[in-house]
């Protein structure tokens, strides 16, 4: 077959089907259980989602809707590789891993957050990681303790 009559990709669509690693965090891949069956359902999605555009016959298009799900099947298979599962806290005198915790800040904020997995934080559906600053500052404190953060006192109104 000549040359001619083979469809080219061009330098754009070939860069559009090789999509750079997810970037993985250098801390210790904690994470609750329902963060490790997050991690796990997402992966199957990610595999659904490569397989759906598996079936798509033009090779160029085929490439360019694999990339998103393979690029998402390679972090999430290393993020669950190397998940270590966390207990839930034994009691609520300290702020751990998994726990709720409420603060109240200086200009009358309170707020509530449960400490997870970098992959499971959703600050705004109420969960912040655990390598997050204020939680770092949060964590082995009990209720009662006032941090300082952001030029702010926070102090520490509940666990659960």
């Amino acid at each position: 077959m000549s040359v001619a009559f083979v469809k080219e990709e061009s330098a754009e669509a070939a860069s559009e089907t090789i999509l750079p690693d997810r970037p993985v965090s250098p801390h210790p891949n904690l994470v609750t259980e329902r963060g490790l069956k997050a991690l796990e359902q997402q992966l199957s999605e990610a595999r659904e989602a490569f397989e759906a555009a598996n079936a798509i016959e033009d090779i160029n298009e085929k490439r360019r809707q694999q990339a998103g799900p393979l690029r998402d099947i390679r972090y999430l298979a290393e993020r669950i590789r190397t998940a270590q599962v966390m207990p839930q806290p034994t009691d609520a005198k300290t702020v751990a891993f998994g726990s709720t915790v409420t603060f109240e800040r200086e200009d009358g904020r309170i707020q509530t957050y449960r400490i997870v997995g970098e992959d499971e934080a959703d600050p705004k559906a109420g969960s912040i990681s655990y390598v997050a600053p204020v939680a770092r500052l949060l964590m082995g404190k009990s209720v009662g303790d006032v941090v300082s953060f952001s030029g702010q006192d926070l102090e520490i109104t509940a666990i659960a």
